[in-house]
């Protein structure tokens, strides 16, 4: 049994509370886009053979109103020939034309009724597919993000992963412990450039102090050479 039994049921039904019951709001969502397009190709057959009825009834009418009318001038011919007896049977026909006429005009105007209903059902059914179709690609990308989100928390708390990344500290930690033995190795083996850099780089502090005392015109202390002679 489907899960829609009618088309007013299509139209009529809550598709938002459908899927917050169901277990598996994937697969309902698919089975309700299936049964609304079956759906929605049943409406637009039974369109079709309204439609076809119509065309068939204008037909009818037209054929019926000249019938009635020719009839009518039969009638208007015998009167004008003293043939009574004549109209009369032609009016006679002409009234059975006209009822029938008119049975075939009631049919049209509940045609006309059902063709009104059935664009009014058909547009409510295309929007109804189409908020369903819309459903289905959010519950779909819903459905994406929470399965990768699995994936990245199980890989997180995954046993192996957290001996990995502790194999990989360790192993940085040694390579650091590495690092500084071979800095240990290069303290006190200045090279000959090394002594000249230093040499230039005292020669610039004393200049620069010597500018801050000439600013600020503070005597220079006296070298410890002097202190120690007097």
């Amino acid at each position: 049994m489907g899960i829609f039994s009618r088309l007013s049921d299509v139209i009529n039904s809550n598709i938002h509370a459908m899927l917050d019951k169901a277990e598996d709001p994937e697969k309902m969502v698919r089975l309700i886009i299936q049964e609304m397009e079956d759906t929605l190709v049943e409406v637009r057959s039974t369109s079709v053979r309204t439609l076809a009825r119509k065309k068939e009834l204008q037909r009818t009418i037209a054929h019926l109103g000249a019938e009635a009318a020719d009839w009518q001038a039969k009638a208007e011919l015998a009167m004008s020939k003293n043939r009574e007896d004549l109209a009369r049977g032609a009016l006679g026909a002409r009234q059975r034309v006209i009822d029938h006429l008119s049975s075939v005009e009631q049919e049209m105007v509940h045609i006309d009724s059902e063709i009104a209903k059935l664009d009014d059902d058909t547009s409510k059914l295309k929007a109804k597919l189409a908020d369903a179709r819309q459903r289905q690609k959010t519950i779909v990308l819903r459905q994406q993000s929470v399965s990768s989100r699995l994936r990245v928390k199980s890989q997180i708390n995954d046993s192996k992963m957290s001996e990995a990344m502790l194999r990989m500290e360790q192993y940085e930690g040694k390579i650091d412990r590495m690092e500084a033995e071979v800095e240990a190795y290069d303290l006190g083996t200045r090279s000959i450039a090394d002594e000249f850099a230093q040499l230039e780089a005292d020669d610039k502090v004393e200049e620069e102090l010597a500018k801050l005392r000439a600013k600020f015109a503070k005597p220079a202390a006296p070298a410890a050479d002097d202190s120690a002679n007097s």
